[in-house]
């Protein structure tokens, strides 16, 4: 996999345009943005808020050599590993959810050498996107400490010059291209998150591109209005795609809850089936509907409105 220093990261973020401009565009022009090669990190954690969209059309393009990086993976990754399009994935957990279990594909794949799991604790993942975001190298911390993941991974140790304790220390992430599902922006960039922001900030911060999905493009005078709640300024935005149900089958915040019907028999055919079945959903679920409004038509409107509901009940803000 390609790998970029922290020298030339560091540059290359300096010498980044951040033109406050309309970034609007398709979900396919978006993706084309992911080239063959690139390093690519997944906002949201599990299936929370995971830009699924934008998933599905990079994965249409039928791109190759994609390194996947994510705090907790779902099953995205075993889609990403059956198609072809990523031999690599970099995370602290791949699978559909507890009730669920650990991904069966991922440990066929990386026990069959044909992938390589890159596992890191979910802080120490969280603090790699945060030294990339800082622009920092490298970051001390006590995770990771007494376990193989240090001898597995490419973090270091050091003796604390203040304390004299051991520190273990992990590397930067700079991703190519950071992939990320919000609830509202304006044209510009400027996104904002309902509930946990997860670790997409930091994503934003440190990656070379920054394609958003939205629920909403909103006029900029709304965001202004509540301005402390933008989580990602327009700087660090290359594309905003609007896209409402732009996560689902997965979930956002307070608008519609995840479809884990769905998702369960997702988990049980690939249990029966192995790659086979997670074939047939790429035919079905991702290369079959060319837009977002055919894929949501795999559902129907009755499933999705049951679905945001649930959401906005739980929540409060259903009327």
């Amino acid at each position: 996999m390609a790998t970029v220093t922290f020298v030339e990261a560091r540059r290359r973020l300096e010498a980044k345009a951040r033109p406050m401009r309309d970034k609007r565009m398709a979900a396919a022009d978006a993706a084309s943005l992911v080239r063959d090669g690139d390093h690519v990190a997944i906002g949201g954690c599990l299936y929370s808020r995971t830009p699924m969209l934008l998933l599905r059309e990079v994965l249409r393009h039928r791109r190759r050599d994609l390194v996947l990086s994510r705090n907790l993976m779902c099953y995205e990754g075993e889609l990403f590993l059956v198609s072809g399009a990523s031999r690599d994935l970099v995370t602290s957990w791949v699978g559909i959810g507890l009730p669920w279990g650990l991904s069966r594909i991922v440990r066929e794949f990386v026990e069959g050498g044909r992938a390589r799991l890159e596992e890191w604790s979910h802080l120490a993942i969280g603090l790699r996107y945060h030294a990339g975001a800082m622009g920092v190298p490298f970051l001390p911390t006590l995770s990771m400490l007494g376990s193989d993941l240090l001898r597995t991974t490419g973090a270091r140790t050091m003796t604390c010059p203040f304390t004299g304790e051991q520190l273990c220390l992990v590397p930067a992430l700079f991703p190519d291209v950071a992939l990320i599902h919000v609830h509202r922006a304006d044209p510009f960039g400027n996104a904002q998150i309902d509930g946990y922001p997860h670790m997409d900030l930091d994503i934003a911060a440190a990656a070379q591109t920054v394609v958003l999905s939205a629920e909403e493009i909103v006029d900029p005078e709304q965001i202004r209005r509540t301005a402390d709640r933008t989580a990602i300024p327009f700087f660090a935005v290359d594309a905003v795609v609007e896209a409402p149900y732009g996560a689902y089958p997965h979930e956002c915040y307070g608008l519609y809850e995840a479809d884990l019907d769905h998702i369960d028999a997702y988990a049980r055919r690939v249990a029966a089936e192995g790659a086979a079945a997670v074939r047939a959903y790429l035919d079905e679920y991702v290369y079959g509907p060319a837009t977002l409004e055919a894929f949501l038509e795999l559902f129907g409107a009755g499933r999705l409105l049951r679905q945001s509901r649930s959401a906005r009940e739980l929540t409060g803000r259903w009327t």
